[in-house]
């Protein structure tokens, strides 16, 4: 889902700087809940997981260009129902970055642009799950059609906001809208995988539940909300 380098040009970057901060925004909100009603040690340690997940999302995992981007198998709600709203939008933030010092800095002028992109679609999930999910039902209890409903959330929400930045930094013509299409059309086979990921993610943690290893995850995984 990176965008690249002279998609958006720098005359059109503010809006860019204006979205990421929103997004860090709302995720300093998110975090500010989170650390209330849980560990502190136990919130850090959650970040630092998703960064280490996001940074191996992109560089470890299969990602290939399609149309005006490359998809990436970012695996955004995994990291969203193991570790909590606010550790992943953390780990998505901070793993995009490493990625970016490390890596690919050239990416690095767009990182406001790849940050939006990554962080409005994961608040989006996690809003639809605070709605669909029964008060009473653990995290772990989720069933396929619960974690597709989020799948699709986020990876159309990452696929939305690529095809709003391209044409936004390209205009509308007919090639753009060809490769954007591609570019979605490709997308959405994460959303038939990440779901089982998700369960099996699901599945792994239910069964680690009395761990020391569990009282580092989301407390939402097992307890109803």
């Amino acid at each position: 889902m990176h965008i690249e380098p002279g998609v958006v040009d720098a005359a059109k970057m503010g809006l860019a700087s204006v979205t990421a901060a929103g997004a860090a925004g709302y995720t300093a909100k998110l975090a500010l809940s989170d650390l209330r009603a849980s560990n502190p040690v136990a919130f850090a340690a959650r970040a630092a997981l998703a960064t280490v997940g996001t940074f191996l999302c992109f560089e470890v995992l299969p990602h290939f260009v399609v149309g005006v981007s490359e998809v990436h198998f970012i695996l955004g709600t995994t990291l969203f129902l193991l570790l909590g709203a606010a550790p992943a939008a953390l780990g998505l933030a901070f793993g995009l970055l490493l990625q970016g010092m490390f890596f690919a800095p050239t990416d690095l002028p767009m990182y406001f642009v790849n940050v939006t992109t990554l962080l409005v679609p994961l608040f989006a999930a996690s809003a639809l799950a605070r709605r669909v999910v029964p008060a009473g039902t653990a995290f772990t209890d989720l069933k396929y059609a619960d974690v597709l409903k989020f799948s699709a959330t986020f990876q159309g929400g990452v696929v939305a906001w690529v095809a709003f930045w391209v044409f936004y930094g390209q205009g509308v013509s007919a090639d753009v809208m060809q490769s954007v299409l591609a570019f979605g059309g490709a997308y959405m086979m994460v959303v038939l995988i990440e779901p089982l990921v998700d369960l099996a993610a699901l599945a792994a943690a239910k069964s680690a539940r009395d761990t020391g290893f569990a009282r580092i995850l989301s407390p939402r995984l097992f307890t109803a909300g």
